[in-house]
């Protein structure tokens, strides 16, 4: 499911502002406002095509004659040379738009890529891929609906709609019993509690305080595997940190239940996609 207007429209706008601050393009100068022409999004690399909805919105925020064509949909696979959509319109308006444009689709395409590569690097086992709130500020639902695309899961979307007691929370209680009881006598039944464990004596202690999921935080190979041994079936089993392709088939391989990993959201290389006109005249 897409995310809601209400969740991006403002910040396209503020995007835009941010293109073109207080007032105007220079480079328009050199069109008049009755010249129209055809772009093209063009992919330059491979990957999975991720936020082209936004193109229609950002080109009908810019100048309502613009003329958006979606020629390709979101989880589509492309390769160089893939058309993904045209645009048509006055010329001053396309490059208005084209940047920020650009900045969104690459952006999310980047993070349904990779989310999808280590979807595919886990293929065959139990294992989820999931996101974290390791996000950028503002992109949340856009990011975490990339990580969808790209065939992955969400985890919380925020503090609101699940419980985490992280380390620093650890420290400070005195005991997870206690807590745990605590949070169940004031939240609703639909809201998980999830526990950070360093160690498989925290793992032991969530498991012991009835904890819905465990967050089994750069834990050895060894000790997931005895996690998943003794937690399995009994509490959400997820493994984070220190995940990457190279690893991550052998950490879904132990059993658990979810790989959380940041960098789909917070450092995912953008995929190439350029703005090309439909004929060259240059």
């Amino acid at each position: 499911m897409r995310p809601h207007p209400s969740q991006y429209r403002e910040l396209i706008e503020k995007a835009l502002r941010e293109d073109l601050g207080e007032g105007y393009d220079y480079s328009n100068l050199l069109f008049t406002d009755d010249q129209v022409d055809t772009f093209l999004y063009v992919s330059r690399g491979q990957g999975i095509l991720a936020g082209g909805f936004l193109l229609a919105e950002i080109a009908t925020l810019v100048d309502p004659r613009l003329n958006l064509y979606l020629l390709c949909d979101d989880g589509e696979r492309l390769k160089p040379g893939t058309i993904i959509a045209k645009i048509s319109g006055p010329i001053a308006s396309i490059f208005l738009a084209e940047r920020t444009s650009l900045n969104f689709l690459c952006h999310l395409s980047g993070v349904a890529t990779l989310t999808n590569a280590y979807v595919e690097k886990i293929a065959g086992t139990q294992a989820r891929i999931i996101d974290t709130r390791k996000t950028i500020p503002g992109l949340r639902a856009l990011q975490k609906y990339a990580v969808r695309v790209g065939g992955g899961f969400n985890h919380r979307f925020g503090l609101y709609d699940m419980v985490m007691l992280k380390d620093n929370h650890l420290s400070r209680l005195e005991s997870l019993d206690m807590a745990i009881h605590t949070l169940r006598a004031h939240i609703g039944h639909p809201v998980k509690i999830q526990v950070e464990a360093d160690n498989l004596d925290q793992f032991r202690k969530a498991l012991h305080a009835k904890a819905d999921a465990v967050l089994l935080d750069n834990m050895s190979l060894e000790d997931l595997k005895t996690a998943v041994a003794e937690g399995k079936g009994k509490i959400i089993l997820e493994a984070s940190g220190g995940i990457s392709l190279e690893n991550v088939r052998e950490l879904a391989l132990t059993g658990v239940d979810l790989i959380s990993v940041g960098k789909l959201t917070h450092s995912a290389p953008s995929l190439d996609i350029g703005l090309d006109a439909e004929n060259h005249s240059l």
